[in-house]
């Protein structure tokens, strides 16, 4: 990556003016920021830790002409071995902060969503009980529109605060996010969220909890809680269930290095220890070929890849 901003101030330099100097790394490794616990480093990892410093930040990247990413908690990306000839803007390490109004909870990008889900039952507030297992930050939820056992972001999000492409604030109603399965405008138009407004309902905290125990329960009892993974490998595609075509191809427990088909559950990827991103990608792609053999299906990634 060029150091030169357009023949003006480094660009390293300016970031560093915009967020101070502990929040921009040089060449941080991508391997500790993404649950796959794979990647190679970025050129640039800066730290935002307000909606001026991200739209500063992406403003500048941008004026320098440097490709850049918005990183949450990195549960659904893998990372190139090479990693990243670019800037990371690290939002899940910053924007953290959470406010509660009635029945509505605000929560900035970074929040965890489990945290979210944990709070609102602590609160008495329900419909975030879905999210409880879910190992993503609140803005890539609603990038992705992220969901699970019958609930969505788009069941209890009431409006975003974003950066929109020219640089502006805007504030997007959930109806005019056009969410669907596994999308969003956030997604197709290039938006960067700052914040999400939650709309819960009042609930008692026993059942909320309940509910969400049992939720935790399913999960543990059928995915690779523990091993690293990116979630769900594939997208769902119509009509079928990715996980049984993989199992039914006689894919579940294929291995390349490091990386495997999940023996408990097909529908995942895992890194069964030392895994390089060439070994997942590897994995998928293999995957993708067989099942299309077999059933005349491709599966399309959830997984998102950098560098």
């Amino acid at each position: 990556m060029s150091d030169s901003d357009t023949g003006r101030e480094p660009l390293a330099w300016r970031l560093r003016s915009i967020v101070g100097e502990d929040n921009v790394l040089e060449a941080e490794p991508m391997s500790e920021h993404t649950t796959f616990e794979v990647g190679g480093p970025a050129d640039l990892y800066v730290i935002p830790e307000d909606f001026e410093e991200v739209r500063d930040v992406l403003r500048a990247c941008d004026e320098a002409g440097v490709e850049r990413f918005v990183l949450g908690r990195g549960s659904d990306l893998l990372v190139s071995d090479e990693g990243y000839r670019g800037v990371v803007v690290a939002v899940a390490d910053g924007l953290v902060g959470v406010s509660v109004d009635g029945t509505e909870m605000t929560c900035q990008a970074g929040v965890d969503l489990r945290e979210a889900s944990e709070m609102a039952c602590e609160l008495g507030l329900s419909g975030l009980e879905f999210a409880c297992g879910i190992p993503g930050s609140v803005g890539g939820a609603c990038f992705m529109n992220a969901g699970a056992y019958g609930g969505s972001m788009a069941d209890v999000l009431k409006c975003v605060r974003v950066v929109s492409p020219d640089g502006g604030f805007d504030t997007i109603d959930a109806d005019d996010l056009e969410l669907g399965y596994r999308r969003s405008r956030v997604a197709s138009d290039g938006l960067v969220v700052l914040a999400a407004t939650f709309d819960l309902q009042r609930g008692d905290p026993e059942k909320i909890r309940s509910t969400m125990d049992d939720l935790m329960r399913q999960r543990e009892e059928k995915q690779p809680l523990d091993l690293p993974s990116a979630g769900s490998t594939f997208k769902r595609p119509e009509g079928h269930f990715a996980g049984k075509l993989i199992m039914d191809a006689g894919l579940q427990g294929y291995q390349v290095g490091g990386a495997a088909v999940s023996k408990k559950h097909a529908g995942f990827v895992v890194n069964v220890g030392g895994a390089t991103a060439a070994d997942v990608r590897a994995v998928i792609g293999h995957v993708q070929d067989e099942v299309e053999r077999q059933f005349g299906v491709r599966l399309e990634p959830e997984v998102r890849f950098l560098g």
